[in-house]
């Protein structure tokens, strides 16, 4: 069985002039946190506002992919987001909770869907063919 997650992807880079990856292609990642700099613009000089965090890399991309991740569990799926929170010195308590919420966000998603981060908000940037 495979479990539905977002992933990093360099698919549709490019659509807004300040998009960027530097993420490992393929990679889990999660919703980090937004800092001052960018609470109220997305557009923000940082870059938080507007990117997913690479669970594994810990470097950002504002483009991520849903894709069905073989042999993974929802417990892998804790385990590797709370791996990553201790790695950077974070709380990793919320790591079932975090892990429940991004599969509720991919969940009516089909494999494939491109999305984008404005701040709070996660929207569809592109439907890719898997």
């Amino acid at each position: 069985m495979a479990l539905k997650l977002l992933t990093a992807t360099n698919s549709s880079q490019g659509f807004r002039g300040n998009d960027f990856d530097w993420c490992v292609e393929g990679e889990l990642v999660h919703i980090g946190t937004v800092c001052a700099r960018d609470r109220d613009d997305p557009d923000g000089g940082c870059g938080c506002g507007r990117s997913f965090a690479g669970l594994n890399s810990h470097r950002a991309t504002t483009t991520a992919m849903v894709r069905d991740v073989a042999g993974f569990t929802d417990a892998d799926y804790v385990l590797a987001i709370r791996s990553s929170l201790e790695q950077q010195g974070c709380d990793p308590s919320f790591a079932e909770h975090e892990a429940a919420l991004l599969r509720c966000l991919v969940r009516d998603w089909p494999v494939g869907v491109v999305v984008e981060r404005r701040l709070d908000e996660i929207v569809v940037r592109q439907v890719v063919q898997p």
